[in-house]
C-alpha cells in the first residue's frame, strides 16, 4: 500500500527534472538563435517607454521608433568603433606589455629567493603565465567585439518587434477580455525588466565615465579600454566588477609599478562602493525581489547555459520566471525560495492582516 502511493508522487518530480534537463539541451543547441532573440526582445522593452512617451506627445508611431532605432545604431557604431580601434592598438604593443610582465615576475622570484624562499620561474609561470595573462586579454576583448557581430540580426528583430508593439497590446487585452488567462503580469514583467536594466544602465554609464576619469589622472594607458570594460561588466552581478578591474590593475603595475597598481585598486573599491552600494541601490528602490544567493546561482547557471549574453541577462531572465512561477499557487512555493526573505514574510502575514 505504502510503495503504491508514494510511486505517483516521485513519477511527476523525475519526468519534470528530465524536462528541464530536455529545455537546457535544446537552449544549448539553439543558443545562436536565442541570444540575438533575447537581446532583441529586452531592447524592445527598454526601448517601448520612449515610443510610448513621444506618442503621447503626437509623434507618429513610425517616426518615434525611427528616432529610437537610429539612436540605439549610433551607440552600437560607436561601441563597435571604440572597441575596434582599442583592440588592433592594444594587440600591436601586447608583446611589449608582456615583456614587462616577465620582468616583474622575475623580480618578485628574486624577492622570494632572497629571502631563503625556494620559488622558480616554471612554479610561477604554472600560476600565472603572462603569455595566457595576454591571451586572456586580449581574448576577451575580442569578445566585446564580438557581441557586435549579430547587429544586423537584432536591429531587424527589433525593428520587427516594436512595429508590433500596438498589435501586441491589443492581442493582450484581447486574451484576457475572451478567455480566463491572465495576462496581466507581462505588464509587471516588462515595468520590472525596464527598471532594472534604466537603472543599471545608468548606473554602469557612471561606473564606467568615473573609473575612465581617474585613470586618466593617474596615468594609465588605454583608459578607455578599462572604463568600457568596467561600463560593460557592471551588468554582471556580484563578480562583475571584480573581473573588470583585474586586468586594470595588472596593467597599472606593469605600466606604473607598485603605485600606479594601488591607486587603480582605490579607484576601483571606491567607485564599486559608491554607485553600486550607496547610489544604486537608492535608485533601484523596491529591489530586484531575487535573494543573493539566487542571484549568484542564476548568473553561473545562464552563463553556462547562453555564454557571456546569458551572464549579462541573468538578473533580468531569472525575474521573469519569479514573476511568472507567482502566477500559479502549484508553482508559488518556487517563487518564495527565489524571492528575498521580506518577501516570505509578506506571504506569513498576508492571511493575518486579512483576519
Amino acid at each position: 500500500m505504502t510503495s503504491n502511493k508514494s510511486a505517483p508522487t516521485s513519477y511527476p518530480i523525475f519526468s519534470l527534472l528530465a524536462f528541464l534537463v530536455i529545455i537546457i539541451a535544446g537552449i544549448l543547441y539553439a543558443q545562436s538563435f536565442i541570444n540575438p532573440m533575447l537581446l532583441a526582445i529586452f531592447l524592445s522593452i527598454v526601448c517601448a517607454q520612449p515610443i510610448i512617451w513621444m506618442k503621447k506627445r503626437k509623434v507618429p508611431s513610425m517616426v518615434a521608433i525611427l528616432i529610437v532605432l537610429l539612436g540605439i545604431v549610433a551607440i552600437f557604431m560607436g561601441f563597435a568603433d571604440i572597441i575596434g580601434t582599442s583592440v588592433s592598438s592594444f594587440s600591436s604593443v601586447a608583446p611589449f606589455y608582456e615583456q614587462r610582465l616577465e620582468e616583474i615576475w622575475m623580480t618578485v622570484i628574486k624577492f622570494f629567493n632572497d629571502r631563503g624562499i625556494e620559488v622558480t620561474g616554471e612554479k610561477l609561470t604554472e600560476i600565472i603565465a603572462p603569455g595566457k595573462v595576454m591571451g586572456y586579454t586580449a581574448g576577451a576583448l575580442g569578445q566585446l567585439g564580438g557581441v557586435m557581430s549579430n547587429t544586423l540580426t537584432i536591429f531587424f528583430l527589433l525593428l520587427f518587434m516594436l512595429m508590433e508593439l500596438d498589435g501586441f497590446s491589443i492581442k493582450t487585452r484581447a486574451v484576457a477580455a475572451k478567455t480566463n488567462v491572465s495576462v496581466s503580469y507581462l505588464n509587471t514583467i516588462g515595468k520590472s525588466i525596464r527598471h532594472y536594466l534604466s537603472i543599471k544602465t545608468v548606473m554602469s554609464l557612471l561606473t564606467g565615465f568615473v573609473i575612465w576619469i581617474g585613470l586618466l589622472i593617474v596615468g594609465i594607458d588605454y583608459a578607455i579600454i578599462w572604463a568600457l570594460i568596467a561600463f560593460l561588466l557592471n551588468y554582471i552581478p556580484n563578480i562583475g566588477s571584480i573581473i573588470a578591474a583585474f586586468p586594470a590593475v595588472l596593467f597599472a603595475l606593469i605600466q606604473l609599478g607598485a603605485g600606479g597598481a594601488f591607486w587603480t585598486i582605490v579607484i576601483f573599491v571606491s567607485v564599486n562602493m559608491i554607485v553600486g552600494n550607496l547610489v544604486e541601490p537608492k535608485m533601484m528602490g523596491q529591489g530586484l525581489g531575487l535573494s543573493t544567493l539566487v542571484v549568484f546561482v542564476a548568473l553561473i547557471f545562464w552563463g553556462f547555459v547562453l555564454g557571456t549574453v546569458g551572464m549579462f541577462l541573468s538578473v533580468p531572465l531569472t525575474m521573469s520566471i519569479k514573476i511568472m512561477l507567482e502566477q500559479k499557487e502549484s508553482t508559488r512555493w518556487i517563487a518564495v525560495f527565489l524571492g528575498t526573505e521580506e518577501d516570505a514574510k509578506d506571504m506569513l502575514e498576508g492571511p493575518k492582516k486579512k483576519e
